[in-house]
């Protein structure tokens, strides 16, 4: 009996071990520690050398509640809400545009969506920076064509902000987008049309309930991330549209003060958590979001 034993835990418990543990010890030490410390650290205090102090205190998320703080989280949620929008107004079609392309096209419009990827979205943004700026391309142009007499100051606003946060986040949106287009039943759309529906009624009754879930998971994809990009709100908002992810950078750089810092950050946690959650309830599919 215990030959036997001894023999199923060698062939089944063994190599089960080997191939989850160093998931398990790599998860712990570069996932669990770190926010079990960064949780820690957000009920701690310091010094008047700005040294961390392991004095507990709840003075930290009493602090989250300062009218500057709010309106912080107010801008943070509005931005993060219209790059949503914009994102799905135009990640829509164009996930449509390719999913219904034939394959040899298909392949091409889907590498213009992941090339981008490949460069560091701060290069990228850099990039926009120059562009738009006074001396830049687009002011260069449009003095050139007589259609302004000087510069226009495009930087530096919620406008610019938006507009950096939906370039960078477009992709997370076209490809849960994508993946649900493309399992879209081509025998519902024709049924639509002999029953003698429109183009719209087929859209909003048919094609968009069914595709539902990409419009879910893209949101949430973009969403969280937007409100954590802060240097997205440095360089293209001039710190004119302050995000959360600013206010929680700021209190590490130039605050010092990392336990308000640490506090922050586990709030955006929490808010990632209830979005997930949220979306969960909603029926999506956590596969769609990598979890």
């Amino acid at each position: 009996m215990k030959k036997l034993s001894r023999h199923t835990f060698r062939s089944n418990t063994l190599p089960s071990m080997a191939m989850v543990g160093p998931v398990t010890l790599w998860l712990a030490f570069f996932v669990a520690i770190p926010l079990v410390y960064v949780f820690i650290m957000s009920f701690c205090s310091i010094d008047e050398s700005y040294n961390i102090v392991f004095k507990f205190t709840a003075s930290n998320y009493e602090r989250l509640f300062n009218p500057n703080y709010m309106q912080i989280y107010g801008t943070s949620i509005l931005v993060a809400f219209l790059t949503t929008i914009l994102c799905i107004l135009i990640g829509y079609p164009f996930s449509f545009m390719i999913a219904r392309t034939k394959w040899k096209h298909k392949a091409l419009l889907y590498m213009m969506v992941i090339i981008p990827f490949w460069t560091n979205s701060l290069i990228r943004i850099y990039g926009w920076r120059t562009f738009l700026g006074t001396g830049g391309w687009l002011n260069h142009l449009l003095m050139t064509l007589n259609l302004t007499s000087e510069p226009i100051e495009f930087l530096f606003n919620k406008g610019a902000t938006v507009l950096g946060m939906v370039y960078c986040l477009f992709p997370f949106m076209v490809l849960p987008l994508y993946t649900a287009i493309e399992k879209l039943d081509q025998n519902l759309l024709e049924a639509s049309s002999d029953l003698g529906a429109k183009g719209h009624t087929t859209f909003r009754k048919v094609i968009l309930p069914l595709t539902m879930s990409g419009v879910f998971s893209g949101s949430i994809m973009v969403f969280i991330p937007c409100l954590g990009y802060f240097f997205v709100s440095d360089i293209l908002g001039g710190g004119n549209s302050d995000m959360i992810g600013n206010l929680i950078e700021r209190q590490f750089q130039s605050g010092n003060n990392w336990p308000l810092g640490a506090a922050l950050s586990i709030i955006l946690i929490l808010i990632t958590l209830l979005l997930v959650k949220l979306y969960q309830k909603a029926g999506g599919d956590m596969d769609s979001l990598g979890v």
